[in-house]
């Protein structure tokens, strides 16, 4: 399941035992069918990845104190949220929901968010939910896996009490892009001109929230900045920085500009993890294809990541350059396998991935900018996997 099942299952089978015959010397190896796949999947819950991807994360972060990257000391996360596109079952439809249109027809698709480190690149925290489960419910679930001196960006789709309130509670660090009409001090703000203005956020009046811990007379103190775009357009952010001296309002901008690293990942995840092509039907075939992408994804990142820092100390070139992540993925298939076979040197394995990644590196070219497709991966489209139907190539 973590050797990117993409293609035909029955090939996909046998190109792994095959694999592992030649890998292991054992000649012995019988293959097997799909149904005693699939019979033995079953068995295995998809939460073995989810503590798999925690403990790699885990060990990141406590054995690499010199080369994990923050930003004025603080780990950058940020959170986003997409659409996956799911088989048409009817099981999955239940569980997940569908996508209408005005035809009343439609597909089945699970909520995704993450939220991950742009610095470093690794996700730290991944939901897949039903279409019901709101952005900002999921995001309220991922501060369970922040901590202090965690620096939270959002887009625009995530302002609300509910939220800056739990990121108060928890004391966890936030920067949250606002339209200008978000409510009255915000557009009190904007209407200002204004750089930069600390203000008390309470909750709106015409909400119910007698489910909530806080009431209409509660507040949180934030603060407002004012950043502006190259169209010479004003973007209001929402932030839990109220220090002026240390955080200059000429900062933000940059400093929000890096949340577009989470876009870059949910990138590579659909076009070269290629997520939406499930290996399976059911809620658990779905759910384990899902969190082991999430941690082939981290081991990718472990990787590539030593390999770039090490070219870029070492650049004297024009241009800086780093690894091609779409060959990379391709280069960790069976390989990936071969590091979790005990009794194997995986030093061997981590040298050879690591020539084959130096082989193929592209430039770093700054100041590149590419025309943004709004909704690029929210339109209805079929299933990437119907039956029978799957790649043999």
């Amino acid at each position: 399941m973590m050797n990117f099942l993409r293609k035909s299952l029955s090939l996909e089978i046998e190109n792994f035992v095959k694999h592992i015959r030649i890998f292991t010397g054992k000649l012995a190896i019988a293959s097997y069918s799909k149904s005693a796949f699939i019979q033995s999947r079953n068995k295995i819950k998809p939460e073995v990845f989810i503590h798999l991807n925690k403990t790699l994360i885990n060990e990141f972060y406590s054995e690499n104190d010199l080369s994990i990257k923050l930003w004025k000391g603080h780990r950058l996360l940020a959170v986003d949220g997409s659409r996956l596109t799911l088989p048409n079952t009817e099981e999955l439809l239940q569980e997940f929901g569908r996508t209408k249109n005005q035809s009343n027809t439609g597909v089945v698709q699970a909520r995704v968010s993450v939220l991950y480190d742009v610095l470093n690149k690794f996700v730290l925290d991944g939901i897949l939910s039903p279409l019901a489960e709101g952005e900002v419910e999921s995001a309220i679930r991922h501060l369970e896996h922040a901590k202090e001196r965690d620096l939270l960006i959002y887009d625009r789709g995530y302002p609300s009490f509910r939220l800056i309130y739990e990121h108060c509670r928890h004391e966890i660090d936030f920067l949250i892009r606002a339209k200008k009409d978000f409510n009255i001090e915000v557009l009190s703000f904007y209407d200002s001109g204004e750089q930069s203005r600390i203000v008390k956020i309470c909750p709106p009046k015409n909400i119910k929230i007698t489910d909530k811990p806080y009431n209409h007379s509660s507040f949180e103190t934030v603060r407002l900045v004012r950043v502006k775009l190259p169209n010479n357009e004003d973007e209001i952010l929402i932030t839990s920085l109220l220090d002026d001296n240390k955080y200059p309002s000429s900062i933000f901008k940059e400093l929000y500009f890096k949340r577009w690293g989470i876009e870059s990942f949910y990138d590579e995840f659909k076009t070269k993890l290629k997520a939406e092509h499930f290996s399976g039907y059911s809620k658990n075939s779905i759910l384990q294809d899902f969190y082991a992408a999430l941690f082939v994804s981290n081991i990718q990142s472990l990787i590539v990541g030593e390999i770039n820092n090490e070219l870029k100390e070492n650049s004297i070139t024009k241009y800086e350059y780093k690894v091609n992540n779409n060959l990379s993925y391709g280069f960790l298939k069976d390989r990936i396998i071969n590091l979790f076979f005990s009794g194997t040197d995986t030093q061997a394995i981590l040298k050879e991935l690591t020539e084959l990644f130096r082989k193929h590196l592209v430039p770093i070219r700054p100041n590149r900018s590419f025309e943004r497709f709004k909704d690029k991966y929210r339109n209805r489209q079929k299933p990437k996997n119907p039956k029978n139907m799957k790649d043999s190539l």
